[in-house]
């Protein structure tokens, strides 16, 4: 059976309604004549995103009571969601959170209107056009006027590569008028097979909504991982991200806020440890449409061994956007001499009226930092461990959750135990 009989077979098998399957056939048909994403330093032999592995099938279930965790909202593992659990005031006040090929069978016209509609399209490279085809797994969330969440929205991801499946999973967050929630994503991997794991994240947040986007990541060296994460922010509304790039594979990524209301906001940071033979390319980007709007970035990123880390800050305010700020900090330390780390900068400015400033370094570790520590009893690879969380410190204390930011100081330290070349004097 050919890939159109496939794609056409997949998704009457979902029950998906039509117009997804001519989009999945379209997106199938572009993608030899479609180029990978572009980036600053980034070129397409750097990582093999190749799809010869299989794209299409289902995982087998009887993972249940292995990651069974009824505090978590939402749990899916490979193409199956396998538990749901929303809190009482959650249910009460309308909020959906549902399997995204269950939104296409009951909400047709939701989804039309939103997925791959308005924020990510699926012609815009070879990546994002195989992710509208093989499409396999994903979440709805959406969250009515005027519903503000007290307690975080939390969801597992779990990549099953106990056998040869491409994963292809889709995150669409809706938050209409003046609503607010936390939520928090956790991608793990279980199984050694190698995939493809390609990410897509899609926020709509309408006016005066208020969205906290975290995602703690732990996928493992046998992925090649690209993600697209990107945010329409419209008048009033916030988006803040707090991404904790501590996978173990390759990745290639962006994250992107479209500020495109007045007095719009958006706060992105993130924090990548790499070790290994490790490749992260990785841009992130704010675009300033709408004036008075505000858009910042920091970003930091440790090297270990001989990985190798790609930052680009790009900030841009278009003509009209007067009285708006973009303001971003990329810095890098490298703890070997055979790492690889760029920090770059970008400023687009197309208008007077506004404040923009950027700061970049790429460095070792400062021998002061260490000499101090290790004056005071402390061992070298412990005193390095130190050094490295007070150069995160500045990501992490400016984390809005704390349940957030101890997942990700438990997870940061176990990786830099794992990846550290312990030294001696």
């Amino acid at each position: 059976m050919d890939e159109k009989s496939q794609l056409v077979k997949l998704s009457k098998e979902n029950g998906e309604p039509s117009w997804l399957t001519k989009r999945r056939l379209a997106a199938q048909e572009s993608i030899p004549q479609l180029s990978m994403p572009k980036m600053e330093h980034f070129h397409s032999g750097d990582l093999n995103f190749n799809n010869s592995q299989e794209n299409f099938g289902t995982d087998a279930m009887g993972n249940e009571k292995v990651i069974e965790d009824f505090e978590t909202n939402l749990i899916q593992f490979g193409t199956n969601t396998i538990q749901t659990n929303l809190s009482a005031e959650m249910a009460d006040k309308g909020v959906v959170l549902i399997d995204l090929f269950d939104a296409f069978r009951d909400l047709p016209d939701f989804m039309h209107k939103y997925f791959m509609a308005e924020v990510i399209k699926g012609d815009e490279n070879k990546l994002n056009a195989e992710h509208l085809a093989y499409l396999n797994s994903g979440v709805l969330l959406y969250l009515p006027k005027n519903v503000v969440l007290n307690d975080p929205i939390e969801i597992k991801l779990i990549q099953d590569s106990t056998k040869k499946l491409n994963w292809y999973q889709h995150l669409l967050i809706i938050a209409d008028d003046n609503s607010s929630c936390r939520f928090l994503q956790h991608l793990t991997t279980v199984g050694q097979e190698s995939n493809i794991a390609n990410m897509m994240v899609e926020i709509i947040a309408k006016p005066g909504s208020h969205v906290e986007f975290s995602s703690v990541e732990e996928l493992s060296s046998n992925t090649t991982f690209y993600f697209d994460r990107h945010a329409k922010i419209e008048k009033d509304a916030h988006v803040e991200w707090s991404i904790g790039l501590t996978n173990s594979c390759n990745t290639l990524g962006e994250i992107d806020s479209e500020l495109i209301g007045e007095g719009s906001y958006a706060n992105s940071q993130l924090i990548s440890i790499t070790d290994g033979e490790q490749k992260n390319f990785i841009n992130n980007r704010v675009t300033n449409r709408g004036p008075h709007s505000t858009g910042l970035i920091n970003q930091r990123g440790v090297l270990l061994d001989r990985s190798k880390l790609i930052f680009n800050g790009i900030g841009q305010i278009v003509h009209g956007a007067h009285g708006s700020k973009a303001d971003q900090q990329n810095r890098v330390l490298m703890m070997s001499p055979d790492a690889r780390g760029d920090a770059n900068p970008l400023l687009l400015i197309d208008e007077n009226d506004v404040i923009a400033a950027h700061a970049a370094s790429v460095g070792p570790v400062d021998p002061i930092q260490m000499n101090y520590l290790m004056s005071r009893g402390i061992p070298y690879a412990q005193a390095q461990r130190l050094v490295i969380r007070g150069f995160l410190g500045a990501v992490l204390d400016a984390l809005p959750d704390k349940d957030v930011r101890k997942k990700m100081i438990d997870i940061l330290e176990r990786k830099l135990i794992n990846g550290q070349k312990y030294q001696t004097n």
